[in-house]
């Protein structure tokens, strides 16, 4: 015989199933019944309850991402990480860590699908990090997302109390701001960034730099160049720098360019080094080959960062930016090409010369801010006029070949002679005047020395003068044969 205590339990059993089976013919009916609203309705309901739902929700959530859609970065998401890295992440279980040469000790961020909270002024804030794989069949608005691998979307998610919305808004993210840029001023490590290579089809993804730490040891006291000429260069960007206001009340874009050319071994390029150490900026290593359309140079040019300079190299061997006179080649190519709109579209949308001067000069360049743009070139004759305007290369700066002032830097550097210890020796005095008979770079008297590494100054000094004198000799013969033709050519004239 069943007692009452499992009659009891037999009886609740059912009831549990005459409950469900109630819930699910009433769901059954709603499901129905919805069939016959129309598709409007439903959607303007659905829309009122989420707004009603999210409106009583009491967490609020900022999503800070990785960057823009340009695929310019979000300041805000490295501060963020920088300040996580050094305030909340002591204890987390997991963390990421990265160590550059410059700095002494690790820098830790926190890695993607993670959480970790805060407390700020007594309330709780809780950060996540995400990360979405690109898709490249989404909307074009997701496809233009850069990550930081440059293939993936990052942000980070900071949820609080809504009651907390003006203090997070107007307190908490400024803290976080100031907080990183403070870290930053002590770690003082600044970027090299280069471009990848980007395929004519890429003008819609996202942005290509890829950056390591910058260390050049290229500064103002070793870099041989001529004294005066040297701080001529060092006043001119210490007043640019200092000139904010300035440009401002000019309606100016704040920023300088500068055309740097002579032959090569002259110290352009560490002249680009030193000039990044004395103002402490970013480098931006542009190379113009690997970019095909003036969408990707656009796109390139607004995800770089304030404080820095913007280098393109070798510009002449780069791009074809030699005066303009193929109109009649290009429109011949465009009339051969109007059957096919496609190949017009991606020929007129190539990369070009003027490209490149809205790259410098137009609308696009002042939405940056303080920046150097650099230029080299060992055939400055080779470039369009319109590039060389001011405006575009405000400072045109040639660097020659060795001289003597140049000289007595590299000795310095190279040799640590004193200026008084130079003087007293004759060695010196005749590289001097060799210098002004042959033609040398100071990449090529630096070879001579660093030959000659862990031998005496003396011995150094007394190598370059046999270079200098062999060169010296080389060049003898053709002056000879010239001094000869001329007085057989003016004996000539006096037998006639």
């Amino acid at each position: 015989m069943l007692n009452p205590s499992m009659m009891r339990g037999a009886m609740e059993l059912l009831v549990d199933w005459r409950s469900a089976s109630s819930i699910f013919a009433t769901l059954m009916l709603i499901n129905t019944l919805t069939s016959y609203i129309p598709l409007e309705v439903r959607m303007f309901a659905r829309k009122l309850f989420s707004h009603i739902f999210t409106y009583l929700k009491p967490t609020n959530t900022i999503i800070i991402e990785d960057s823009d859609t340009f695929g310019g970065a979000n300041e805000l998401y490295d501060s963020a990480q920088l300040y996580l890295g050094t305030h909340c992440l002591s204890h987390c279980v997991t963390v990421r860590l990265f160590k550059s040469c410059t700095t002494d000790s690790p820098l830790a961020s926190l890695p993607d699908s993670h959480t970790v909270n805060d407390t700020f002024q007594g309330v709780p804030i809780k950060w996540t990090s995400h990360k979405q794989e690109r898709s490249d069949s989404g909307s074009g608005h997701f496809r233009n997302r850069r990550g930081s691998d440059g293939s993936d979307r990052r942000c980070l998610n900071v949820e609080f109390h809504q009651k907390h919305r003006n203090l997070v808004f107007n307190t908490y993210i400024p803290h976080i701001l100031t907080e990183a840029a403070r870290l930053r001023s002590h770690t003082k490590e600044r970027r090299l960034y280069t471009n990848r290579y980007c395929s004519s089809g890429d003008d819609f993804h996202r942005s290509s730099w890829s950056s390591r730490t910058f260390s050049h040891p290229s500064n103002f006291d070793t870099i041989a160049l001529d004294p005066s000429l040297r701080e001529e260069i060092r006043a001119d960007l210490l007043r640019f720098v200092s000139r904010k206001d300035h440009y401002l009340r000019a309606g100016r874009a704040w920023k300088r360019g500068y055309l740097l050319h002579g032959p090569p071994g002259t110290g352009k390029t560490s002249l680009v080094a030193a000039i990044a150490n004395l103002l402490e900026f970013d480098v931006y290593d542009l190379e113009l080959t690997a970019v095909h359309t003036n969408s990707q140079l656009r796109r390139l040019l607004v995800s770089t960062t304030p404080k820095s300079v913007i280098v393109i190299e070798d510009i002449d061997c780069s791009l074809d930016l030699s005066d303009r006179k193929k109109k009649q080649m290009e429109e011949n190519q465009e009339e051969g090409m109007k059957d096919h709109p496609q190949k017009m579209s991606t020929y007129r949308e190539a990369l070009n010369l003027s490209g490149v001067l809205n790259f410098v000069d137009g609308l696009w360049s002042s939405c940056v801010g303080e920046r150097l743009m650099i230029f080299t070139t060992n055939h400055p004759d080779r470039l369009d006029p319109a590039l060389l305007r001011p405006g575009r290369m405000d400072k045109k700066i040639e660097l020659g070949y060795c001289s003597a002032a140049a000289f007595r830097i590299l000795v310095r550097n190279y040799l640590c002679l004193r200026e008084d210890e130079m003087d007293r020796k004759d060695t010196i005095a005749e590289i001097e005047r060799l210098l002004g008979e042959v033609k040398v770079t100071p990449a090529e008297v630096a070879e001579v020395f660093m030959g000659c590494d862990g031998d005496s100054a003396d011995a150094a000094l007394v190598e370059l003068v046999l270079e200098l004198r062999q060169r010296k000799m080389s060049t003898q013969p053709k002056q000879v044969e010239l001094e000869v033709a001329t007085e057989e050519c003016s004996l000539g004239e006096s037998d006639r």
